[in-house]
C-alpha cells in the first residue's frame, strides 16, 4: 500500500484544491454557495501579501485532500493559534487515517511556531466530521457562539458607520 504524503500547497495543486473545495460544498447540500475559482485561491495563497495557508495529502501523485488554514491570535494569550477554514479529504482516501495526518500537521505547525492552539467550525449535520474531530481530542467549545455578518447584514453594518478608513487595522 502506498503511503500518503502531507505536504504545504503548491501552485500545482491550486486547481486540484479549488475542485475539492466544490466538492466539499456540494457534500455539505450547499454547492449553490461555492464561488470560489482556481485563480482566487491562487492569489490568497500565492500573491504578495498571502493570508491563506494549505496542506495537500498526496498519494501515488495525486491530491486527494487538503487544509487550508489562516492564523488567528489570541489577545488573552499574545500569541497567534490556527484556524482550519477548510479540511476535506476525497472518498478514496478516507479510513486511511489522513485526517489523523492532516489534523497532526497542523498541531505540529503550530507548536513549531510557538502558537496555542488549532481551531475548527463543523456544521452540526456533519457528525462524521464530529466524531473524528472528537476522536482525534477535540475540545467543543459550546460556550462560544460563531456570529458572522455576510450579504447584506455586511453591507448594511458598513453603512451604519462613517469611518473614514476601512481595511486591516482600521478603528
Amino acid at each position: 500500500m502506498s503511503e500518503v504524503i502531507i505536504r504545504a500547497i503548491e501552485a500545482r495543486d491550486v486547481v486540484q484544491v479549488a475542485a475539492m473545495v466544490h466538492e466539499l460544498a456540494a457534500h455539505e447540500e450547499m454547492p449553490e454557495h461555492c464561488h470560489l475559482k482556481p485563480e482566487q485561491l491562487l492569489g490568497v495563497l500565492f500573491g504578495e501579501r498571502p493570508a491563506l495557508f494549505g496542506i495537500v495529502a498526496e498519494l501515488d501523485g495525486e491530491v486527494g485532500g487538503f487544509a487550508l488554514y489562516f492564523l488567528n491570535f489570541s489577545t488573552w494569550h499574545g500569541v497567534h493559534g490556527i484556524y482550519a477554514e477548510d479540511v476535506y479529504i476525497r472518498p478514496a482516501l478516507r479510513g486511511r487515517g489522513v485526517a489523523r495526518q492532516i489534523w497532526g500537521h497542523l498541531a505540529q505547525l503550530a507548536l513549531d511556531n510557538g502558537y496555542t492552539r488549532v481551531e475548527c467550525v463543523t456544521l452540526r449535520s456533519n457528525t462524521l466530521g464530529m466524531d473524528v474531530h472528537l476522536a482525534l481530542g477535540a475540545e467543543p467549545r459550546d460556550d462560544w457562539r460563531v456570529l458572522r455578518w455576510e450579504a447584506e447584514s455586511l453591507r448594511a453594518l458598513a453603512a451604519s458607520t462613517r469611518a473614514g478608513s476601512r481595511g486591516p487595522g482600521a478603528s
